[in-house]
């Protein structure tokens, strides 16, 4: 689950960023105390770093682990049942196995934004996080969420395309969790559809984009988005951060303005080439 959101640290400012198009979660002080490794940011193609020694991520979900999608209040998110050891990603940048507990999506109110982390400032209309937790290290999500190395996201760029069967399944269960807190069964489902057949990634430390913005996150960002069709994305925009009863308000912009990326490395598992972004 999100952490609550009224433990949000009060510290140092963050970058301008669009008001209008900005949640009001990020209109005040809004980071950890320290704020050297916060997320997301602007990843550099041509700056980051080919790294030989990065391995392929290993990725095995169960379908059937596969609980509920909510609405949390200020995203869609899918539940899974983490007491499986074998279930979930190593490999990549990772030294230990983690285990899969959520994902969830960000997305803006029109296509032309919605993106978390952007490559060379290319804005895609939304991204995926999977979150996972270090099951070595750590006995549960929770203790995991605060410590070092805790957490491996893996970050998925969402683009205007063809229609994503995949996601489809989850679209269709959307009017079920229109408002504030409600929540659906969506079946077995296996978050692997929603991964592109490239698995080439960047890879940097950081944190949560949520509260408490814990700085305790190996981000896995996927090079290449997947394609989904204009319903699909639209089909997100009909959920309210309003419960039941209150006032309508529509759930659009719930990402993080950019962060400095400071003294961080990000590393490739590829070489860069002359392809450009928003490929």
């Amino acid at each position: 689950m999100l952490p609550m959101l009224s433990s949000l640290p009060q510290s140092i400012p963050l970058p301008t960023a669009s008001q209008s198009r900005m949640h009001s979660l990020w209109k005040g002080p809004a980071s950890t105390p320290w704020g050297t490794r916060q997320s997301p940011i602007n990843i550099r193609w041509r700056d980051s770093v080919y790294d030989p020694r990065l391995k392929p991520l290993w990725v095995s979900y169960d379908a059937s682990a596969c609980l509920y999608v909510w609405n949390t209040g200020y995203l869609c998110q899918v539940e899974f049942d983490d007491s499986s050891h074998g279930a979930g990603i190593s490999g990549g940048p990772l030294e230990n196995h983690y285990r899969l507990k959520q994902f969830h999506f960000h997305w803006g109110a029109e296509n032309e934004w919605g993106s978390e982390h952007t490559v060379d400032a290319h804005v895609y209309p939304a991204e995926l996080h999977l979150v996972h937790w270090n099951s070595v290290k750590y006995r549960s999500y929770r203790e995991a969420v605060l410590g070092d190395s805790g957490l491996a996201v893996i970050g998925v760029f969402l683009k205007l395309g063809t229609h994503h069967e995949g996601l489809q399944k989850l679209v269709e269960v959307l009017p079920e969790i229109r408002h504030k807190h409600a929540r659906a069964a969506v079946g077995p489902f296996e978050p692997s559809c929603l991964l592109p057949t490239c698995r080439d990634y960047w890879t940097y430390p950081g944190s949560l984009t949520t509260p408490p913005l814990t700085e305790s996150v190996t981000w896995i960002i996927q090079r290449k988005p997947i394609e989904v069709a204009q319903s699909q994305l639209a089909a997100f925009r009909t959920l309210l951060f309003s419960a039941l009863g209150e006032e309508e308000k529509t759930m659009v912009n719930n990402f993080r303005p950019l962060q400095p990326l400071m003294n961080r490395k990000v590393r490739s598992s590829f070489q860069a080439t002359e392809e450009g972004t928003g490929s």
